[in-house]
């Protein structure tokens, strides 16, 4: 069929928001709606979970493991959080972008930074915000799963990262929820169309051109 010698390299898609804004059920809704699209999965120097399993939640690894990945520079972005250690592994996320295939990362403004390092052409970044403050602290309150304590930290942490909204590709007020899945899904469609992803592109045009 026409064009089919045009081949896609992948992108990483990278979604990041201050807790409440909504970025986890917009991340749900992009890996059901998107066929080549795929969640990327962490290494962790945690133990496992109750229901947690190998290779679909995480990879689980020692702390002497994780180090020597780190120093062979095999993650393409890793992070001490309470204790544990977690890292993106490069040569998973690698093997889907050859393939033509999207890799979802769900990490924040320290996680994006590190990305862009290792793989700028790669990453396309989206910072989701919410409509207000008040309407944050209203879905932080509404869970009902934290105290007043817990939720005045996360609210002051949300100021701290949404200070970093600057730094990303695009930018998204969360204000309804199905309009935010369809912007996004909108940035991901062109994204895949830029000419540096197209891979094949010059070699076709220059087929059509040809002189019969």
């Amino acid at each position: 069929m026409p064009g089919s010698v045009i081949q896609r390299r992948g992108l990483m898609l990278v979604l990041s928001s201050p807790s409440g804004a909504g970025k986890s059920t917009i991340a749900r809704a992009l890996l059901e709606r998107e066929d080549e699209l795929y969640l990327s999965i962490s290494l962790t120097t945690r133990p496992p979970r109750p229901g947690e399993e190998e290779g679909r939640d995480y990879f689980f690894v020692t702390e002497d493991e994780y180090q020597k990945k780190v120093n062979d520079n095999e993650l393409l972005e890793h992070a001490r959080v309470f204790n544990n250690y977690y890292g993106t592994p490069r040569t998973l996320v690698e093997r889907h972008l050859t393939a033509g295939e999207d890799v979802l990362f769900d990490i924040d403004w320290q996680g994006t930074q590190q990305l862009r390092e290792s793989a700028r052409d790669d990453v396309i970044s989206i910072f989701i915000l919410p409509p207000s403050y008040e309407e944050l602290e209203k879905r932080l309150t509404g869970r009902g799963q934290d105290s007043e304590d817990v939720v005045s930290k996360r609210m002051a942490k949300a100021s701290d990262e949404m200070s970093h909204w600057p730094e990303y590709d695009y930018v998204i007020v969360n204000d309804e929820i199905e309009e935010s899945i369809q912007n996004v899904q909108a940035i991901l469609k062109a994204e895949r169309l830029r000419k540096m992803r197209r891979l094949g592109l010059g070699d076709f045009v220059k087929s059509i051109r040809r002189k019969g």
